[in-house]
Formats: C-alpha cells, structure tokens, sequence
C-alpha cells in the first residue's frame, strides 16, 4: 500500500512549509536567536500545517545543535522526529478531543515534571485544543503559566476563540492561513513531476479549487487522481467527473447564449447538463463564479486580470474577455445581483 501523498511530502522543516511565512519566519528567527517561549498556540483551518510545524518546531528545539531552525537531520531526536519518523519519547502528541478530561489534564500536569528521557525539552503537543473542556484547561493552568524549565506546549486548534482566555494569554499565538492558489498550484506542479505523472493541463487549478486552500486536502484530491491515472495520466475529463465540476465548455455555451441573449441554446445547454449526469446545484454554483470572473475580466485590462485569475489559461480568459463585452457591464451587474439574490433565498 503507497503512502498518501499528504504523508509523503509532510515538511520536516520550515523552509518546506509552503504559504506561510508570516509564522515559519519569525519562529525560525526565534530559534535562530534562542528566544524561544515555553508555549504557543498554532491556529488556523484545517490542513494549513499547524500540526506539522508544531512537530518541526519540536524538532528543532530538541536537535542535538538546536535549537535551531535548521535540524541537522543527522542526531537520534532528528532522526526520530523527521516527517513519518517513529516519534520521540521526549514529544507528546495528544488529541484533546480523545484527551480534554480533567483527570487526562492531571495525569499530564503531574507527569511533566519529570526531566526528558534523551532529549533537551519535554513537549507536548495538543491538537484540538479548543476541545479540552473548562475544567481540564484549568487543570493545566498552573504549569501552561509556569512550567518547568524543560517543558514547552504547542498548542494546535481551529477555533482559538474556544480557548479559554487564561491558556491564550500565557501563549505566543501564531495564525495560520489558507495558501493562495498561486503557491498551491506551483507546489502541486513540483509534486505531479516527483511523481512521474503526467497531468492534462487545467487539472491542478481544479484541485486547487477543491482544496479550498488546504494542502492536505489538494494533496489528498491529487492522489486519488494520480492513483486512477492512465498510461497518458490524468485527463482533464476524468478529473471533471470524480470532482464534480461542470465542464469548462458547458459554462462557455451557456455564457456564449448569455451574450448573444439566445434562450433557445441557453435552454439546450441546461438540459446537456442534465443529461450529462451533472449536478444542478453545483452548475449554478460554477455559473456564478463564472459570472464574477467576468466582472473581473471586465473591469481589469488583459495584465491585472492575468494576475487575479491565474489559473485560468491565455485562450480561456480572450472568450471571457470577448463574453463580457457582449454581455456588457450593466447585465452582468444584474445578472450576479438576481444570482445572488437567487442562491440566498434559496
């Protein structure tokens, strides 16, 4: 059984951590200067790599030449805490949702006073931390404020706000963000030629828009791809289907009728989508986002509009341009007004 993608390429350090510099900078900075702070709450959506960077910062923290933001990859700690590694004795991970009782939050407040078996820093890592309960944060209070001097906790969460206040003051908070699909798309590029896999062009923007901004979840959509992939790799038609999205040239049809204010072939391509086994809620979906990157193109000359909707290729953005200057500016005002309108009440 191959390993997931998302496990294949999980970073062991923090230059490998793609869309989030505003965090990996400063804390390779800290380790760099040895500022380093006994706890940190990593927050953000899900897939964005808080997790992961908790276990790099583990890792360089407890590097035989740490700490340090370059692990040297060569030491016991190192080797036990690379990406997929065994683990370290020394590096608790808990899942608070498996983990938020009071007596769980004891037994770890009684069990950190003890000095690291091999390592230079105890840590642990709670994931999920906005689900330990009131009375298992209160619990671990007292040593989150003052622990002892080998101890440090990263905590990871999705909701920070359902931290209680008293954890979140005695933390240094690091916000994550959802990677722009300008950096996704190149990322996924670097891993399709690892891989080996050819891949039809107007896939990956696909991807990244079933990502939704989320590495793990563009990595996971990838390999379901490059596992069904044939001799000639995956096609542009395949990944329409397993993702669900309307095929380019069914908006392009319905757009073109749009333009040319021709119900008649408006009408027959609705029923194409129909036929083709496509889902209706999810064409007006992909048609309202048509419809607002024709605003775009619209309002933009060829170069900003090139830069906004990156993804989109040369030829596809000219009958965009050419579409919105038929349907006009003021008709695709309405039309996304009553679209939006339309999807609300509904």
């Amino acid at each position: 059984m191959s390993l997931a993608l998302y496990r294949k390429y999980r970073p062991s350090v923090f230059a490998d951590v793609i869309g989030q510099e505003h965090v990996t900078v400063p804390l390779s900075n800290a380790l760099e200067s040895g500022k380093t702070h006994h706890a940190y709450l990593f927050s953000g959506p899900r897939g964005c790599g808080k997790t992961s960077s908790a276990r790099i910062m583990a890792r360089s923290l407890n590097c035989a030449k740490g700490p340090t933001p370059n692990p040297c990859g060569e030491c016991q700690s190192c080797k036990d805490l690379v990406a997929n590694g065994p683990g370290s004795i020394d590096v608790i991970e808990l899942d608070a949702a498996t983990h938020g009782l009071v007596d769980d939050a004891r037994d770890l407040r009684d069990k950190a006073f003890f000095a690291p078996v091999q390592s230079q820093y105890k840590i642990y890592i709670i994931d999920e931390a906005h689900q330990l309960g009131p009375g298992a944060a209160n619990a671990l209070l007292k040593v989150v404020e003052e622990p002892p001097p080998h101890v440090i906790f990263i905590f990871a969460t999705t909701e920070p706000e359902k931290l209680i206040s008293t954890i979140r003051s005695r933390t240094h908070h690091y916000p994550f963000r959802l990677v722009p699909p300008g950096i996704l798309t190149t990322h996924l590029e670097k891993i399709c030629e690892a891989e080996g896999v050819k891949v039809a062009k107007g896939v990956l923007p696909l991807v990244v828009r079933a990502s939704g901004g989320s590495v793990r979840d563009a990595l996971s959509v990838l390999g379901q791809l490059l596992a069904g992939a044939g001799k000639d790799g995956v096609s542009y038609e395949i990944a329409i289907q397993l993702l669900g999205f309307t095929d380019g040239a069914l908006l392009d049809d319905a757009m073109g009728a749009l333009s040319a204010r021709d119900g008649a072939t408006l009408f027959k391509t609705i029923d194409r989508v129909i036929e083709s086994g496509h889902d209706p809620r999810r064409f007006t979906q992909d048609l309202l986002e048509r419809l607002r990157d024709l605003m775009i193109v619209d309002a933009l000359d060829a170069t900003n509009a090139n830069s906004i909707l990156r993804e989109l290729p040369d030829d596809q953005l000219e009958r965009m341009r050419v579409q919105a200057q038929n349907i006009g500016q003021a008709s695709l005002s309405r039309a996304n007004a009553r679209s939006n309108s339309a999807a609300i009440n509904s």
